[in-house]
């Protein structure tokens, strides 16, 4: 699903109304009507009194239609209208529609909203380019004042926010739902932002296809067409060697967990042969923990150090893929094992956990690692690596770049994961949840992601499909109860991941 900027969201109503044709007044009730469908549905078993405020543009425009509607329904309404400047013609002829409209010209004027009930925000849409000033600004914030005694519902982007640009500080609302019209904007999922947008909940509005097909973006969703188009049903004449071999280099005393974590991962992601490379002192525990797993270990007991010997002797098995970090510790024997191994070895990586943090203390390592690996930083090791950012916006930026600058596949952690690949490219993942953020977890991905390549997915569907994978599994691991989820939950839910693509 493409991710547009606010200038072509415009273009979208634009081409919408020219070429469908529908009038902008009629494409902002059909909006509006589908945002009305949806509140109705909720409250529809919990009726509340909707307090609806509506500024003087599009937004404000829609809020109005949906005050219209839902008094067309029998639900008690009141909308005010804040003139904090000249109406837009569709906004002006729908206030023609809304005999009991109310006026907001100061705060002073803000009403006394008694009953508990639902607060609607149709102050602005994503038009706003610059903070909310003065008395307006004011506004949001005896709005955001409410909300111990109401549940707030932005429409199309929460007040305040820009679709494009970082807004912090910035007076915003905080909404409990952000019904968002056709797209996504790049705001709902900037981690800053979390404590605005609330839930979203994308709303179909119909804008013409044609537009949305030949419109150029950087930014995607990722979305279960996307997933069935990755995705590679098993050959039923296959045996192991076709799921290819994959090595994982892992675990050091007290970090064993990470290394048969992340190897039950390699195996239930589908590879068909796995390889882990672990120090002395966890040959009984991987051995015991996962058989499925074959060991390969060194005289080394307590961490690993010369995981590159194989490799400058020439005597590896032909593997397909190489995993590395989780648990393995930053020894400076382990980093010079890191950087002759990079002098190796040419194929397909993952790195995470301690090798980035490897990479960070010993940035020269940095331009060895193999064109084309996929690197998995949660925001902290991001830093480490590339340098801090003033906000999301800019961190996003920077994504962008080292993945260009470097040729490799960066996934920076989060609640929307941002995948950045080398040809300018960011996909967000929607799946997972909160009760993922537990240790182990990106143990789990490194896994996932390992055991994909080692199949033969090229490095991008990898990335995709492996981090969609490992949410909808800790999607389907949550219902239960989210705090109490362990990583090894994640591992136990791929099956069914998996079935719901092939469903």
């Amino acid at each position: 699903m493409k991710i547009l900027s606010a200038p072509q969201i415009r273009a979208a109503d634009a081409y919408t109304i020219a070429h469908e044709p529908v009038s902008g007044l009629l494409l902002m009730e059909r909006a509006a009507t589908a945002c009305t469908e949806w509140i109705v549905q909720r409250y529809a078993n919990d009726p509340k009194p909707f307090y609806i405020f509506c500024g003087t543009g599009n937004n404000g425009g829609d809020g109005l239609v949906i005050a219209r509607r839902l008094a067309e329904q029998g639900f008690p309404v009141q909308v005010w209208l804040v003139a904090h400047g000249n109406p837009s013609p569709d906004n002006l002829a729908n206030q023609a529609r809304v005999p009991f409209l109310q006026m907001i010209r100061e705060p002073a004027e803000f009403p006394k909203m008694e009953a508990p009930g639902v607060i609607i925000d149709a102050l602005f849409g994503t038009g706003l380019n610059r903070a909310p000033e003065g008395w307006v600004a004011g506004i949001i914030h005896q709005i955001n004042d409410q909300r111990g005694r109401h549940e707030v519902i932005a429409i199309d982007i929460p007040s305040g926010l820009m679709a494009d640009k970082s807004a912090k500080q910035h007076a915003c609302i905080h909404a409990r739902y952000t019904l968002t019209f056709e797209y996504w904007k790049l705001a709902l999922l900037m981690p800053e932002n979390g404590a605005y947008v609330g839930e979203t909940v994308l709303i179909p509005i119909g804008l013409h296809p044609a537009y949305t097909a030949s419109v150029q973006t950087e930014y995607h969703l990722v979305d279960m067409e996307m997933i069935h188009t990755i995705y590679r049903p098993r050959d039923p004449f296959a045996h192991k060697g076709t799921y290819g071999h994959a090595l994982l280099i892992a675990g050091s005393y007290g970090k064993m967990g990470a290394a048969v974590l992340s190897a039950r991962a390699v195996m239930r992601a589908g590879a068909g042969l796995l390889t882990t490379h672990i120090p002395r002192c966890g040959y009984e525990i991987m051995q015991t923990a996962f058989p499925e797993a074959m060991c390969e270990t060194e005289e080394q007991a307590l961490y690993a150090a010369h995981f590159d010997e194989p490799f400058r002797l020439r005597r590896a098995p032909d593997y397909d893929v190489i995993g590395i970090g989780p648990g393995i510790g930053t020894e400076p024997a382990t980093a010079k094992a890191l950087e002759r191994l990079l002098g190796h070895w040419q194929g397909p990586m993952v790195i995470d956990a301690d090798a980035l943090n490897i990479l960070s203390r010993w940035p020269s390592l940095l331009p060895l690692v193999p064109k084309n690996s996929i690197l998995t930083p949660h925001p902290k090791e991001f830093e480490r690596l590339f340098g801090a950012t003033d906000d999301h916006f800019e961190r996003l930026s920077l994504l962008r770049a080292k993945a260009s600058e470097w040729q490799q596949y960066i996934l920076l952690k989060g609640r929307f994961t941002a995948m950045a690949c080398p040809d300018g490219a960011v996909f967000f993942n929607p799946t997972g949840n909160p009760g993922m953020a537990t240790a182990g977890s990106g143990d789990v991905l490194t896994g996932i992601l390992t055991g994909l390549l080692a199949q033969g997915y090229a490095p991008k569907a990898a990335l995709i499909l492996g981090a969609w994978l490992h949410g909808k599994a800790g999607d389907l691991a949550a219902p239960t109860s989210p705090e109490s989820m362990i990583a090894s939950d994640i591992i136990e839910q791929l099956a069914n991941a998996y079935a719901e693509i092939q469903q």
